[in-house]
């Protein structure tokens, strides 16, 4: 059997895209600036906060829990969650890492 397309890659860098997969969505870079905004644990129906329908947030929240960037739960309309900090800080440093990489120009582009 070949090898998949992420076996190409370094750990790293399938991380990274990943992440960059997971915050590749509005709705959930929306749902992640509603959660940091409370400041706390959000326990109400994010469907009248973010217009979306119940069915779009539940899934969208099941991709950020899988990346452990939220952790909380799901119990039909009610949701109560908080970013996860730990996993958060590590993100940044993914990002950061990523981003602080010196760019070479050359002339002839």
């Amino acid at each position: 059997m070949g090898l998949t397309k992420s076996d190409m890659f370094s750990d790293e860098q399938n991380k990274l895209a990943s992440l960059f997969k997971v915050f590749g969505h509005p709705a959930r870079v929306a749902i992640l600036q509603y959660i940091i905004n409370q400041k706390s644990c959000i326990c109400n129906d994010l469907v009248d906060k973010l217009g979306l329908a119940q069915a779009t947030i539940s899934q969208h929240l099941k991709e950020l829990k899988y990346m452990g960037i939220i952790q909380g739960t799901i119990d039909g309309k009610s949701v109560c969650y908080c970013i996860e900090e730990k996993k958060w800080k590590e993100i940044q440093e993914y990002f950061n890492q990523f981003f602080e990489q010196e760019v070479k120009v050359n002339q002839c582009c």
